[in-house]
Order: structure tokens, then C-alpha cells, then sequence
């Protein structure tokens, strides 16, 4: 009995410690947000919340966050579709070079991503592309579009063909297959790539900063004044990026579990 005790006490020790391992840092950069101070010290002796009101306000901020909301909007939409159309080629059908597929079209995830996105930048260069926020999304893709394949691809193994052999032996043509049948059970594992993909987006600093040229991401934007002039404005813009992802993931999540729901209620 008491080395029970004791062992539950251990891993409660040691969840905890792994907790704060995981949170301490963003922990610090939240306190480090609301110093009064201009320079980073701690422990802080003065707190003030007007750093959050300059992020707010400053144009510089809102056209970093335009440019990050496009490119990591444009990148899920298409990694949901690339991904989705990408596993039922390699998971649902039998074609001769299925294999061959499956190995090419997830490679690019095992690439370095400085390496990617150097490859990328001396391509567009090569063709004549100019970097912009624009071939960022194609850079993004190239690594993200994959793993949305992958995740889809899961969920595509995990249910029966005969669901899909029952429909069309009752007359059910290709398309309404798709769409009755098809897709629905899909959709979590579509919806958990995009969120997969928008996440990694959103947060992608070594494609991006190879990629968006004369435009700029937040993340390469926070490097940049890390580097060059740290104020606590940097924290600040990272927790409010922190934020803007937990709201958006919370939308996702909330999105799919509203068509769990409704799926079950057309289905009662």
C-alpha cells in the first residue's frame, strides 16, 4: 500500500515537472509582455499593460498579421483539399504505382526545412518568381500539404469499403458515393489537417523566412526584433499570436464537434 502511495505520488511529481517544462517558457514570455521595463530583466519590479495596447494599435503589427492570416488560411483550404484527394489516392484505390506514390508524396516532411525552403528560393529565382507572401504559401505547402495527406490518410484506412460498395449497389452514382458516404467519414480527419495545417503554418518561421521576400510573417518578424532591438513589444506580439491560435483552434474544434452533432442527428 505505501509503495503505491509512493509511486502515485511520483508520477504526480513527475507530470508536474514535464507540465512546467512545457509552460514555464510561455510563462515568462507572458510576464515579460506586461514589464514596464523597456529591456528584459528579471524579476520584474514593475508591471504595465501598455505594450499591449501599442501591439493593438500599430500598423506595423496588423500588416504582419494580415500576411500571416492569408498565407496560413490559403495553405490549410488547400492542404484539406491536396490531403484529402492525396490519401484516397494512395489509401482507398489500387493502382500500379500506389507505393512508389505513397513513399514520393510524403518525403518532403523528412526535409530539413532551412534545406526546403534554400531548394525553393533558388527555384522561384531560377523560373523568374519573385519571393513574396504569395510563394510562401507554395513553400508551405510543399511541407504541410504531406502531412494533412498523412493525417487524412489515417482515417481513410480506418473505415469499411463496403460502406462505399453498399451505396453504389443500391444505385448511388461516383458523386453521390462521395458525397454521402465518402466524405462524412472523412471529415474529422479532414478537419484535424486543417487544423494541423494551420497551426504549422501560422507558426513557420524557416519557410517563411526563405520565401516571403519583401513581406514579412510574424514569426519572422519577432526573430528580427529579438535580434536587432528587443522591446517588451516582442513579447506581447508572441502572446497575442499565442492567443489569435488558441481562439482559431477553439473555432475548430467547435466547428467539428457542431457536424459530429448534426451527422448524428440525420443519421437518427
Amino acid at each position: 500500500m505505501r509503495t503505491s502511495r509512493l509511486m502515485g505520488w511520483l508520477l504526480v511529481a513527475y507530470g508536474c515537472a514535464v507540465l512546467a517544462f512545457l509552460y514555464l517558457p510561455l510563462v515568462s514570455v507572458g510576464l515579460a509582455s506586461i514589464s514596464k521595463a523597456r529591456y528584459l530583466t528579471f524579476p520584474i519590479r514593475r508591471y504595465a499593460y501598455d505594450w499591449y495596447g501599442e501591439a493593438l494599435a500599430s500598423d506595423t503589427v496588423r500588416d504582419l498579421l494580415l500576411v500571416s492570416l492569408k498565407v496560413a488560411g490559403i495553405v490549410t483550404v488547400l492542404s484539406m483539399v491536396i490531403g484529402f484527394l492525396g490519401a484516397l489516392a494512395f489509401a482507398r484505390y489500387s493502382w500500379r504505382f500506389r507505393k512508389a506514390y505513397q513513399k514520393l508524396i510524403l518525403l518532403p516532411i523528412f526535409f530539413p526545412q532551412t534545406v526546403l525552403g534554400l531548394a525553393l528560393l533558388m527555384w522561384f529565382n531560377t523560373v523568374g518568381i519573385i519571393p513574396s507572401w504569395k510563394t510562401a504559401v507554395v513553400a508551405h505547402l510543399v511541407w504541410i500539404a504531406p502531412i494533412a495527406t498523412l493525417v487524412i490518410s489515417i482515417r481513410a484506412y480506418s473505415f469499411d469499403p463496403a460502406l462505399e460498395e453498399a451505396a453504389r449497389d443500391m444505385g448511388a452514382t461516383t458523386w453521390d458515393t462521395l458525397r454521402e458516404v465518402t466524405i462524412p467519414l472523412l471529415m474529422p480527419g479532414v478537419i484535424s489537417a486543417g487544423l494541423f495545417a494551420f497551426l504549422l503554418s501560422w507558426g513557420n518561421f524557416p519557410l517563411s523566412l526563405f520565401t516571403t521576400g519583401a513581406d514579412s510573417t510574424l514569426p519572422e518578424w519577432l526573430y528580427a526584433k529579438m535580434v536587432s532591438g528587443y522591446s517588451p513589444l516582442v513579447p506581447t506580439v508572441g502572446i497575442l499570436t499565442v492567443g489569435t491560435s488558441a481562439v482559431l483552434l477553439a473555432l475548430g474544434l467547435t466547428a467539428a464537434l457542431i457536424f459530429k452533432r448534426a451527422r448524428a442527428a440525420r443519421n437518427s
